[in-house]
């Protein structure tokens, strides 16, 4: 079996401690530095990554706040133009009405006025004929004032009686 040799457990034990004691002098000061370093530069990364993972956040809200903004100006806008296109078509559709009842009104007076004009010229034509045709019945050569003035009293008694 295993035989324990007392020198030998001696002597490792002795190199063990030297070995250790050589490498507390030269390796075991850079070990903990280095792992210090490596401990900061980790904690200085999270940190950095916390205020990048802060930063991303409050980026994002200010984000939703602005497309918000956004879509409220772009409602408002459209709200805009729907109640100008209303407005100009109210007043387009007044113009328009007004327009054609101006045209209307024209219309109406320039058929009076005709209708005015054609009646003045029938009632010269029927007193002519009048005049012409009493003056061939009585045969008689009365002066023509007299007889317009005749002919149109006799006409202003006709339209008095309906």
């Amino acid at each position: 079996m295993l035989e324990l040799n007392p020198g030998l457990v001696v002597w490792t034990i002795i190199t063990f401690l030297v070995v250790l004691a050589i490498l507390r002098v030269t390796a075991w000061k850079p070990l903990l530095a280095a792992l210090a370093a490596r401990e900061e530069k980790i904690r200085s990364s999270l940190e950095q990554a916390e205020q990048a993972r802060e930063e991303a956040a409050r980026l994002l809200e200010e984000n939703k706040q602005q497309r918000t903004q956004a879509e409220q100006e772009a409602q408002r806008i459209i709200a805009q133009g729907r109640e100008m296109g209303e407005k100009l078509k109210a007043e387009l559709t007044e113009k328009a009405a007004s327009s054609s009842r101006h045209m209307i009104d024209q219309a109406k007076e320039e058929i009076r006025r005709e209708k005015e004009a054609a009646l003045v010229q029938l009632r010269t034509e029927v007193a002519d004929l009048a005049i012409l045709a009493a003056g061939k019945i009585i045969d008689e050569n009365l002066d023509t004032p007299k007889q317009r003035a005749l002919v149109d009293q006799a006409i202003e008694n006709i339209n008095r009686k309906p």
